[in-house]
């Protein structure tokens, strides 16, 4: 049997992901697979730059909104929920289309990627899930730090699920949960479109649109992380540069030129990652013009040449 067809748009934050998903997702027939690690979440729409509700009724999307700020979301979750997703539309002949910007959570979608799901060690995770309710997440960090470091510095120190499963590996196994994140075969046929522009203008366009959140009401998301500080989505990039300012530590503006930097460095990240681990990836350069058109007649090059094939 052929592998389903799949049509994935990568990027940095705030190139315009979004808007040519929904465009291609009209032209294509298809419906959209957010691969973005915070829109899980519900409330959180201005820091996320989720769908508006608007395009949301012009297209599907997918993985938006299914949990709450107070739960944990994995990796492991996302290619469960993903791969049903793909397998759901592409029986229903609509074309799956992944948009986002979490290299991680895309790369363990398509590929035959081991998360070491099946390994477990249910003496070690209650032990260590009782360290956490007595002394809280530093303390587990810092034992993982001093056993893996090098996976405890990929970890945050908030995110007390992930610390617990490298943990619980690592007594398994004794090997690093980073050992079991390796590159497997695609399992789908993918048509990677990359979407890039000089890095001078995408650096405006992210200090502008985090202005433009500011305006939308950024803030009072913020807020209501700060009131849920133990919880994996309170990390996200764009809310926990407030807390701070709550704390009455740094001034407001200091707190928004800490959104921008921040989001500046993720995007070199995010660039960085897609350049080293995706192959394959078609290239288009929005600096000038959108390339909209020339993006549409290459997908429907694939599309016509999977279909005669």
């Amino acid at each position: 049997m052929s592998k389903p067809k799949i049509l994935v748009i990568l990027g940095a934050t705030a190139v315009g992901k979004t808007t040519l998903g929904i465009k291609l997702a009209q032209k294509f027939n298809g419906e959209i697979i957010s691969g973005d690690s915070l829109q899980v979440y519900r409330k959180l729409d201005i820091g996320t730059a989720k769908a508006t509700h608007k395009e949301r009724k012009q297209v599907k999307h997918h993985l938006i909104d299914i949990r709450s700020p107070n739960d944990n979301y994995s990796v492991a979750d996302f290619q469960k929920e993903g791969k049903r997703l793909i397998d759901q539309l592409s029986k229903k002949q609509k074309l799956p289309i992944i948009v986002g910007g979490t290299g991680l959570y895309i790369q363990a979608l398509l590929e035959d990627f081991s998360l070491g799901g099946k390994i477990k060690n249910s003496h070690s995770r209650q032990k260590y899930e009782q360290l956490l309710r007595e002394k809280g997440n530093i303390a587990l960090w810092q034992i993982l730090y001093k056993k893996d470091q090098k996976t405890a510095k990929k970890i945050h120190v908030h995110n007390s699920r992930r610390i617990m499963r490298a943990l619980e590996i690592l007594k398994a196994t004794g090997k690093s949960i980073r050992s079991f994140h390796k590159q497997g075969k695609m399992l789908y046929d993918p048509y990677f479109i990359g979407v890039k522009i000089k890095r001078n203008l995408l650096y405006q366009q992210i200090n502008a649109r985090v202005e433009k959140m500011m305006k939308n009401g950024l803030l009072d998301e913020a807020k209501m992380l700060f009131d849920l500080p133990q919880t994996q989505a309170a990390q996200g990039i764009g809310y926990k540069e407030f807390f701070p300012y709550f704390k009455g530590e740094i001034s407001l503006e200091e707190a928004i030129e800490l959104v921008k930097r921040n989001s500046r460095r993720y995007a070199k990240r995010q660039m960085t990652w897609f350049t080293n681990r995706v192959v394959n990836i078609n290239w288009y350069d929005f600096s000038i013009c959108s390339d909209e058109v020339k993006i549409k007649e290459d997908v429907q090059k694939w599309l016509f040449n999977y279909k005669k094939a």
